[in-house]
C-alpha cells in the first residue's frame, strides 16, 4: 500500500507540466531564502540573549544609541 516509484515519478512529471521548470526553481529559491532568513534570525536572537546574560544587553545598546545621537 506504500508509494510506488512510478506513482512518485508521475506526481513529479505532473508538477513539472503544471508549474513549469522555471516556476519550480523559483519556488525552491524562495524556500532557500526563507530558511537563510530563519537561521539568521536565530543567530541574532542567540547573540542578543548571550549579551543579556553577560550584562551587555540593553545598557550597552542604550549607550551606543546615545553616542550616535550626540554625534
Amino acid at each position: 500500500m506504500g508509494v510506488n516509484v512510478w506513482q512518485l515519478l508521475l506526481v513529479v512529471v505532473l508538477a513539472v507540466l503544471l508549474f513549469g521548470r522555471g516556476k519550480i526553481s523559483e519556488l525552491m529559491g524562495d524556500v532557500a531564502k526563507g530558511i537563510k532568513s530563519f537561521r539568521k534570525g536565530l543567530t541574532e536572537d542567540e547573540t542578543q540573549s548571550m549579551k543579556t546574560i553577560n550584562g551587555e544587553g540593553d545598557q550597552a545598546e542604550a549607550e551606543k544609541d546615545a553616542a550616535r545621537k550626540s554625534s
